[in-house]
């Protein structure tokens, strides 16, 4: 059974659309199991009723056409309860329906499983047999297991079946919408650009042929220089391979003869298809017919038909032309984002950014934040390559992408970005206004950086301080540790461009989902490993010379403050003040005048929450990293699209840890500041002022709006709206109150835009 399923997985990763899976799956599960009848069930939400997608034992014509509602048959019963349903004689089941034309009347013997995607019924998956028996427990265990498997295929083509084309326009005909991970604020409306790394048939993307001989004539001279290279390969190997050996280089090149790849390649573009879109589905459709081939030397092919395809589509990717014309609001579309890629587009042209995968702390999704660009990440499901062109939607607020959205949805977006125009404009007067409530209280507004591009927007929108400058962004754009003197000219011009005000520097914070190329970091849970203040520790050479570059740059300057990221004890404290004070003797013994700068500590973890005095006798402040503190919380990876559903900012846990810690820092007279993203949104910068938090740092592209909200609200009615939220236990509620409480204040178009029901 195992080796069975291995191969089910195998054929259905290959499968290229869902009625091949679900044929696959029927026909394979019913020689497995050696069972009369094998059938799937797909649940439509529009029409409320699971129709007959796929059988191998009933009549193939009631394919499509017969269905049941959630209360009919047993296959409903399966999807109600969620759960096997085993029966020797269904048609003795009080709920049994007899599907007229479909033949089933020969089955006695019925197991069906439920096909489950995060906690939603998508079908039920149904084998019967004539003799009247209970499938085994190893019998139901397999056809549970496949279920699992194919509940994810499901859920990736109901998420992607509606965007499909017609090969011989290039038009779509369905709105569709997916979800991901939010990594930078705003909306963009625009036409999708997609970018794909070199030589990756799989990342190739759907584009109709411009000039059908001009594509072919690119392919050919492709071909010929693959041949060529195999033929050269050939020749310089034949001394040192058997004969038998050499003939692998002539199945190579029969490979590439007209009447085997290379004519399928040449018919697929007569038909319509750009030259690399019609050599990847051609690629793909071998690889397939290979892998499902019993006899292992065969099955073997399939690598050497996908090496083939990669070294022709390279050469065309060579010979095409580099230069992309970059539509107006262009957005960029890929697999996984670079801040390379960002770096092609004109800044002009640039209206949103696109990625399958990467998370809101990855350096494009960073650099997309401090240039305000919305982006939205994590969208596993999006079929990237088939965007070139099409009408995008993208919301940096909710994580959401629409494709070829309706006029409603283009409708409602369009009024979201000229509020958020008109909204811009407004806050841009209060730049040299302090954050100052309504009845006296002022509120220090600092910005969290990690590049020099970012000192003069945080300048333009009336930053008084850096809250958090991430070093770590000089050393990910390099391919080995920058020198101190490297280090120490990056650090002087970010202390400079804000000086006399204050740049809290954080200490190397790599590990988890921040790496360095040239110092890989492999473990099985990075967000609970080696990272942070762990590494550096462990590193003192490192340490010392991150530390010394920082003293050096600020000499003359004194606006230095140093923080110490994932700090989980008292010990790791000590012996980063130990080493700091090393640094500052060492740079005053060659000759230095440095003052020791303020030394914080950042909390993050649990750990840290409990411990906040003892750190508080120990530095000279406190600063939350609110974005790993929730995570570390509620157990929530907030990258992860499966769950980032689950990360609450606002969770009632999350808001008594933040108030917790503000207070015990202030019972040692010691500051402290939160640099997550609660503090960018106008309602999370309205409690965390009630809370009692000395500074407030965020991204610059929000700052405005938090000003704008600390400026509507008085300090009095602030601290009333955080007793109110200290009796909810709900963080969607919370959220609400939040919002409520804005619009109330005249405040409405700083929160989170909301899009009409139904789109």
């Amino acid at each position: 059974m195992l080796e069975t399923l291995r191969k089910i997985v195998q054929e259905v990763s290959a499968a290229p659309d869902l009625d091949t899976v679900l044929d696959l799956i029927v026909r394979r599960i019913q020689r497995a199991m050696r069972t009369q009848m094998c059938s799937v069930y797909l649940f439509d939400a529009k029409k409320q009723r699971y129709t007959l997608m796929a059988t191998q034992g009933l009549n193939k014509e009631s394919v499509g056409k017969v269905s049941l509602s959630p209360s009919e048959g047993i296959v409903g019963l399966v999807g109600a309860r969620a759960e096997p349903i085993n029966l020797e004689d269904a048609a003795s089941h009080p709920a049994f329906i007899y599907l007229q034309g479909t033949g089933e009347e020969r089955f006695h013997s019925f197991l069906g499983v439920p096909i489950i995607h995060q906690r939603d019924v998508l079908g039920v998956l149904v084998v019967q047999q004539k003799e009247r028996r209970r499938f085994d427990e190893n019998e139901e265990a397999f056809l549970v297991t496949v279920s699992a498997q194919l509940a994810g295929v499901i859920a990736h083509a109901e998420a992607t079946g509606s965007i499909h084309m017609v090969s011989e326009n290039h038009q779509t005909i369905l709105e569709s919408r997916f979800e991901g991970v939010p990594a930078a604020s705003g909306v963009a409306i625009g036409s999708g650009v997609v970018k794909t790394p070199p030589a990756d048939l799989s990342a190739v993307p759907d584009r109709p042929a411009g000039d059908i001989e001009a594509e072919i004539r690119q392919f050919n001279r492709a071909l010929a220089a693959v041949r060529r290279d195999i033929r050269v390969v050939g020749r310089s190997l034949s001394k040192r391979l058997r004969h038998e050996e050499q003939a692998l280089f002539d199945v190579y090149l029969r490979m590439l003869e007209d009447n085997a790849l290379a004519g399928e390649v040449v018919e697929r573009i007569r038909r319509g298809n750009w030259a690399q879109g019609a050599l990847r589905d051609v690629v793909k459709a071998h690889v397939r017919e290979f892998n499902a081939m019993e006899d292992p030397y065969l099955r073997e092919r399939a690598t050497d038909i996908r090496d083939l395809g990669r070294r022709v589509l390279a050469y065309m990717q060579e010979a095409a032309p580099s230069q992309i014309e970059y539509p107006d609001n262009t957005i960029l579309v890929a697999d996984e984002l670079t801040p390379a890629m960002l770096g092609e587009v004109p800044t002009d042209k640039l209206a949103g950014l696109v990625s399958v995968h990467g998370s809101g702390n990855s350096h494009a999704a960073i650099l997309a934040r401090s240039m305000g660009i919305p982006t939205v990440m994590g969208l596993v499901d999006l079929p990237y390559t088939q965007l070139e062109g099409r009408t995008l939607i993208l919301d940096g607020y909710s994580g959401r992408v629409y494709v070829n959205p309706s006029d409603e949805v283009q409708a409602a977006y369009q009024e979201i970005v000229r509020e958020d125009q008109e909204v811009a404009a407004g806050l841009e007067q209060l730049r040299d206004k302090p954050a100052e409530t309504s009845d006296g209280f002022r509120m220090p507004l600092w910005v969290n950086t990690g590049l020099i591009a970012d000192v003069e927007r945080s300048l333009e929108r009336g930053a008084e301080g850096i809250g958090l400058y991430r070093t770590e962004i000089p050393f990910m754009v390099r391919d080995f540790f920058p020198s101190e003197q490297e280090q120490m000219q990056t650090y002087r011009a970010q202390l400079a461009a804000f000086s006399p005000r204050p740049v809290t520097m954080r200490t190397l914070d790599i590990g988890g989902d921040k790496a360095l190329p040239y110092f890989p970091i492999k473990e099985e849970n990075p967000f609970l490993g080696w990272r942070g203040i762990r590494v550096t520790l462990d590193h003192p050479e490192i340490f010392l010379v991150q530390v010394r570059a920082m003293l050096r740059a600020a000499e003359g300057l004194d606006n230095l403050r140093i923080m110490l990221p994932m700090v989980t004890s008292v010990h790791e404290v000590d012996e980063a003040n130990r080493m700091i004070d090393r640094a500052v003797r060492e740079l005053r013994e060659e000759g230095m005048i440095t003052e020791r700068p303020p030394v914080g500590v950042m909390v993050e973890v649990p750990a840290a929450v409990y411990q906040v005095r003892r750190f508080a006798r120990r530095v000279d402040f406190i600063s939350v990293g609110s974005n790993d503190l929730t995570q570390y919380l509620l157990a929530v990876d907030r990258n992860n699209p499966r769950v980032a559903g689950l990360y609450a900012p606002y969770h009632p846990s999350v808001l008594r840890a933040l108030e917790y810690i503000a207070q015990e820092a202030h019972k040692e007279n010691v500051p402290v500041s939160i640099c997550g993203e609660m503090a960018a949104d106008p309602g999370g910068a309205i409690l965390l002022m009630a809370m009692g938090y000395d500074v407030l740092s965020m991204n610059a592209t929000n700052l405005p709006k938090v000003k704008s909200a600390i400026r509507g609200i008085s300090y009095a009615r602030a601290s009333e709206l955080l007793d109110q939220i200290r009796k909810m236990d709900d963080a969607e509620e919370i959220h609400l109150l939040l919002r409520s409480t804005l619009q109330e204040l005249g405040l409405g178009q700083l929160t989170r835009p909301s899009i009409p029901d139904g789109t």
